[in-house]
């Protein structure tokens, strides 16, 4: 397929500027639906080993596979948002909803009711893998010939990193965020011929890829702040710096933030209400998972040093075809340097020498993967292989010598990776009977330790002896509301099956209850007097949500207003000389 799309290159055209290429929108461009059709193909190919060996079972493929079916559970008990996922922890439950960014499991949940479950994770690679293959082309369209720049998508779309998620990892979240990613590249390109209008594209690139995945949120911000500051410095006419680039691009990623607020707000108020360090526990910081370390535990270590060994040769390829492309630096300064800047700075974090930024760059350390900056990498390695052999007279050569490396290293990862066909069957099983599944040690409310909950636990017991004469009956148990009621002859301690939270509001007979916590796994207790109570308990909006909310919904209407401003102008000089 490279090998015969690259035979067209000699009489392509070039594109070097914006204005070319703005004239025709984006979809409606013959080109983008040709980039289209030749990214389905390639994931195609990378998804059709599922076909016949099941869905490749990486690490995190259960979390994500659960938190698809709760949301798509949750949607048929009427909520369309969750925040705390009933099921997890055995029924016990966790707030995993309010840290964990939305974007992937509302797509996954959404491919769940419209599709078998079994069928799924792989149309989700495969939706996801196309839309990396059409954000790529989209970056490099501008600067390259597009029969390069469909190339340039299908590369980015098949590259190393994406099959090591796809085959190794699962982190389907991870996976959609990489999509995403050279888009805010590109706004932020565009920041000195698009003004103003640059900041709201810029800025929702930047939002949806936080809304996706919170890592690659970190890996977008650190990277749009270094490309900003060299587009800065290589578009200047007097100066170190333009300023108003430099203005633009701090707008972009403040809106960026804001737009995400209603997800970002409440994960970083509430991480005092969970145990949020243990995404740090053993094995996940990333003093332990720089390149090619070392450890005793082999298991650990001999995936690191694949992963290591994948991005020794992103490493490779990508210098030496910066290399080789130095000479084209004078047609795109900006976009060249700043792809020269990523990728230097993503190699040099990836390295033991880097451990200073990863003790001190805030959140930095919560990405606990230093390896993780592949991720930039790959836009960088991408945009430089297609920049190198555009001009090349041995153009098809090289991409027929990448497309038969990344065809080695894929077929080497799924004879490697861990394939089940049970995984989906048994977890879908499980959330529809009332089973619940694992939880996650991160988001256990501070007090619990999720080892000690007792999976067999009933919805609601009493402590200690039960007495004679007692009625006790569960009336409602959705994920968000619980009622039981309870007829006892004396006092007595109702034990329910919730972890205790800061945002369930539990009430006896209409009237706020105190509640505690059973120490070591922070059960749900309540102290009730003889007598007839009902004991309700609701997952209450808290007030970080709200703010969170208020928050995006300003930045919106602020960005919609900068549009519509920016617009007027131009619409009254076209009315006017008709």
């Amino acid at each position: 397929m490279l090998a015969g799309l690259g035979e067209r290159l000699n009489s392509a055209s070039t594109l070097r500027g914006t204005e070319s290429v703005r004239a025709r929108p984006f979809f409606a461009d013959r080109a983008t639906g040709r980039a289209a059709g030749l990214a389905a193909a390639v994931a195609s190919a990378v998804v059709a080993p599922m076909l016949w060996r099941g869905n490749a079972s990486g690490h995190d493929f259960e979390f994500h596979i659960r938190s698809w079916m709760e949301v798509a559970q949750q949607w048929h008990a009427g909520i369309f948002l969750p925040r705390w996922a009933a099921g997890a922890n055995y029924g016990f439950g966790e707030p995993r909803f309010i840290f964990y960014p939305p974007a992937s499991w509302l797509l996954g949940a959404t491919l769940g009711g419209a599709l078998p479950w079994r069928v799924v994770p792989g149309v989700f690679v495969w939706l996801t893998l196309v839309i990396a293959g059409l954000s790529m082309f989209a970056l490099a369209r501008e600067r390259l010939p597009r029969d390069v720049a469909m190339l340039a998508g299908i590369l980015y779309a098949a590259n190393p990193y994406h099959l090591v998620i796809v085959y190794y990892r699962s982190d389907f979240a991870e996976l959609l965020a990489s999509a995403l990613l050279p888009l805010p590249v590109l706004f932020a390109l565009r920041l000195k011929d698009g003004g103003w209008r640059s900041v709201a594209p810029l800025a929702a690139a930047f939002a949806a890829i936080w809304l996706s995945n919170a890592p690659t949120g970190v890996v977008a911000s650190y990277s749009l702040a270094l490309i900003v500051i060299v587009v800065s410095i290589a578009e200047r006419s007097t100066g170190i710096l333009a300023p108003g680039i430099l203005v633009r691009g701090s707008a972009g990623i403040a809106a960026g933030f804001g737009l995400a607020a209603f997800y970002l707000v409440p994960a970083a108020w509430e991480q005092g209400w969970v145990r949020i360090t243990e995404v740090l526990s053993l094995n996940l910081r990333p003093e332990q998972n720089f390149l090619f370390t070392h450890s005793n535990d082999p298991e650990f270590m001999l995936f690191n040093w694949k992963v290591s060994g994948v991005a020794l040769g992103v490493i490779g390829v990508t210098a030496l075809a910066a290399f080789a492309a130095r000479r084209r630096r004078q047609e795109f300064p900006a976009a060249f340097w700043a792809m020269a800047a990523l990728g230097g700075a993503a190699v040099a974090l990836m390295f033991p020498a880097s451990s200073p930024a990863w003790r001190w760059l805030p959140k930095l350390r919560f990405m606990q993967f230093p390896w993780r900056w592949l991720l930039a990498l790959d836009v960088a390695f991408t945009f430089f292989f297609a920049l190198a052999t555009a001009r090349t007279k041995w153009k098809r050569a090289w991409w027929l010598a990448m497309g038969l490396a990344l065809a080695a290293l894929g077929s080497t990862l799924v004879h490697d990776a861990w394939w089940d066909s049970d995984d989906v069957p048994d977890n879908l099983a499980a959330i529809q009977s009332g089973a619940g599944y694992e939880g996650t040690d991160e988001y256990q409310p501070r007090g619990c330790d999720r080892a000690d909950l007792p999976a067999d636990a009933p919805r609601a017991s009493i402590e200690d002896e039960r007495p004679a004469g007692l009625r006790l009956h569960v009336e409602e148990w959705g994920p968000e509301s619980r009622a039981v009621a309870l007829d006892t002859p004396r006092a007595v301690t109702l034990a329910l099956k919730l972890v205790n939270y800061p945002a369930w509001r539990v009430e006896v007979n209409g009237q706020p209850a105190a509640v505690e916590s059973r120490p070591q796994t922070a059960q749900m207790l309540l102290a009730l007097p003889p007598g007839s109570s009902r004991v309700t308990a609701h997952f209450m909006r808290t007030p970080d949500r709200t703010i969170g909310g208020v928050i995006s919904a300003a930045t919106a209407l602020l960005l919609s207003g900068l549009l519509l401003t920016r617009r007027r102008p131009a619409l009254g000089a076209s009315s006017g000389s008709g």
